[in-house]
């Protein structure tokens, strides 16, 4: 097994977590597993245990343990439940961290990785969104490395040949001058094209089909409200030390470019690639190599046209809140993101509907909350208050 990265999966049961471990399947003689992490979903868990074989595996649900422990008994791993321990498997050194656990929930072990200097593949875009000061002022303390897996910022990361600045305050190095800025695209999600006068029918099972994207329901009716490209946005600010100026957004229906650098010479370089999460994950696993793991080629012929338009803020009017926040700076983001999330949790419960979900959001931002974002604790302050504002809102319509 001389050679063979060992990596640990934050968030093994979801989307980004399939997707790495279908990646593990397929290349055994490149990568084994040390841990695996899930929520809730204790059976689906035991079930990647007997496949994968790791030396740890824990569950976030302590009430989970005891069915969790009865499934692997036969497996010679240790077992944890909680989110102090499943944080300290993330800091178990291992050649990669795959960070795939959702919403600020992943905050606690994304930091706890960061923290011991590894080398995390960062889905967990609310981590950045929410503390990326934090976050980053951790990763330089440490030595980390922080690898995004979003496609958008993984495709930046890809362009931006000879960049450092995920690490390094040495911005010469990090030919921080040569850029002029970098473009992430859209598709635009389902209601690209649907009349604005009809956004108020818009139901949770309409909001959750992704034209391009096999993703969960939140992520999904954030596509639809653009607001997770705005998150995207501050996550970018964060990840490669920008000004917002300096991120811009363009709509791309077919989505194979999935973003580019600009330069000062007037050169653009972008990454193209068909809809796969794959790539990106397979680009932060075997980074600074590449992985052939026999993807579909993108067929340019076979889409003939590449569109890119501006974003219109009155038909994605989350995007617009996003963009202020990250200019607004402070705890805006932090609060902009706690708000999004009981929004839409809320309107996939049918409690609320489609164009509440940005109503509840800019009442939020326009409250006089207080905090800082100093650690992770005053994190997790603001945005217990900004979700109990939030909640009320939600309870009140």
């Amino acid at each position: 097994m001389a050679g063979v990265k060992q990596i640990t999966v934050l968030g093994a049961t979801g989307s980004i977590g399939q997707s790495s471990l279908a990646l593990v399947r397929q290349h055994s003689e490149r990568f084994a597993i040390h841990g695996l992490v899930a929520g809730k979903d204790f059976n689906r868990l035991a079930a990647l245990a007997h496949e994968f074989k790791p030396k740890i595996i824990g569950i976030h649900d302590q009430t989970s343990l005891p069915a969790l422990k009865e499934l692997v008994s036969t497996l010679d791993c240790q077992l944890v439940a909680g989110e102090v321990a499943c944080s300290e498997i993330a800091a178990m050194p291992v050649d990669r961290v795959i960070a795939g656990i959702s919403g600020l929930a992943g905050l606690p072990s994304v930091m706890a990785a960061v923290s011991a200097g590894q080398t995390v593949a960062i889905a967990n875009k609310e981590s950045l969104v929410s503390a990326g000061a934090v976050v980053t002022r951790e990763a330089i303390l440490s030595g980390a490395h922080i690898l995004p897996i979003d496609s958008e910022h993984n495709a930046v990361f890809q362009c931006w040949n000879g960049w450092k600045g995920h690490q390094s305050t040495d911005k010469t190095n990090g030919k921080m001058t040569e850029l002029s800025h970098i473009c992430l695209t859209a598709s635009g999600g389902p209601f690209l094209t649907l009349p604005i006068g009809e956004f108020a029918a818009i139901t949770p099972a309409t909001a959750v089909r992704h034209p391009n994207w096999v993703m969960g329901h939140k992520i999904s009716v954030d596509s639809a409200t653009m607001m997770n490209k705005g998150l995207e946005v501050i996550e970018a600010r964060w990840l490669f030390d920008l000004k917002p100026s300096q991120i811009d957004v363009l709509i791309h229906p077919e989505q194979a470019v999935h973003g580019l650098v600009y330069f000062c010479d007037g050169s653009i370089i972008a990454q193209m690639g068909v809809a796969d999460m794959r790539t990106p994950i397979s680009y932060a696993m075997a980074w600074p190599d590449r992985l052939d793991w026999k993807p579909e080629p993108l067929d340019l012929a076979a889409i003939a046209n590449l569109t890119f338009t501006q974003v219109n803020p009155d038909r994605f009017p989350c995007f617009t809140l996003a963009r202020h926040a990250l200019v607004a700076g402070g705890i805006a983001p932090a609060v902009l993101n706690a708000a999004n999330e009981v929004a839409v949790e809320a309107f996939l419960a049918g409690k609320i509907g489609f164009l509440d979900i940005v109503r509840i959001v800019d009442s939020c931002l326009s409250k006089d909350l207080v905090g800082d974002l100093t650690t992770i604790e005053a994190v997790c302050a603001i945005d217990q208050t900004a979700r109990e504002h939030a909640r009320k809102i939600v309870a009140s319509r």
